[in-house]
């Protein structure tokens, strides 16, 4: 008996560019699926591989108070109304000639009155605000208040402040050391293995931080009244500290051409 012959075979083979990826692993024949093959890596993509350092910096400034207020009471009880007004406002005259002759502007100098009766008195009590930029000038003018005026006008003490517009750009100045700390790093760090720096890929502040100067443990227990002006001004100095994160790009170095 002889064999019945087999009917002939038919492949069908197409072959696809590996950029077509939606039809490489569609591949049929007659009996299934042809298994795909794994894409190459295309050779400009390992060549162009960046080459990085990563450094972090870190900043502490600190920036005095810029800011400094005192307050001039002028008070006086008579039985008379018109006693009591001319009373106090001839020493408010002295004070606010005395300022402007000192070269204190208009705007930083604020005066408000009460008057109201006590029994029967009259009581007049006015304030004299004023707003020093120069500390050492305001030493001499309360010095010299105090020596030429009586007991009844009370000079508080200073109180030292900072202006919105200062603490930001203590702000400011803390990340930008804290950069410039990062990027000299970084420097060193390529000139120490031969390379150069190149341009920063990411810069992120990752930390900041602020707080006000303190005293110390054995003035803190004083009365903020009894302290100097010098303690005062150290403890309402604002520190800033910053930390940043930087990538910088790494080139070699370039080899100088000799000219003949």
């Amino acid at each position: 008996m002889s064999l019945q012959q087999a009917p002939p075979s038919r492949v069908f083979v197409e072959l696809v560019p590996w950029a077509d990826r939606g039809r490489e692993n569609s591949l049929v024949s007659d009996r299934g699926t042809l298994p795909s093959l794994p894409r190459p890596l295309p050779s400009a993509q390992s060549q162009t591989t960046t080459r990085e350092v990563h450094v972090s910096g870190t900043a502490e400034v600190s920036a005095g108070p810029d800011r400094a207020q005192v307050v001039v009471q002028v008070s006086s009880t008579k039985e008379a109304v018109a006693e009591a007004k001319k009373s106090v406002n001839r020493r408010l005259d002295y004070i606010t000639q005395s300022l402007q002759q000192q070269g204190l502007q208009a705007e930083n100098i604020t005066v408000t009155k009460d008057f109201r009766r006590v029994e029967n008195a009259y009581h007049m009590e006015a304030e004299v605000c004023i707003t020093f930029t120069e500390f050492g000038k305001m030493q001499n003018i309360c010095n010299f208040l105090v020596e030429k005026l009586d007991s009844s006008v009370v000079i508080s003490p200073p109180q030292f402040y900072h202006t919105p517009g200062s603490v930001e750009t203590l702000r400011r100045k803390a990340c930008l050391v804290a950069v410039e700390n990062a990027w000299r790093k970084a420097q060193e760090v390529c000139n120490l293995v031969g390379q150069t720096i190149g341009k920063p890929l990411l810069i992120k502040e990752e930390e900041t931080k602020e707080w006000e100067g303190q005293i110390d443990d054995h003035q803190s227990s004083r009365l903020s009244s009894s302290l100097t002006v010098q303690q005062k001004i150290k403890s309402a100095t604002i520190h800033a500290a910053s930390k940043v994160f930087i990538t910088f790009e790494v080139k070699g170095k370039e080899k100088k051409k000799k000219h003949l």
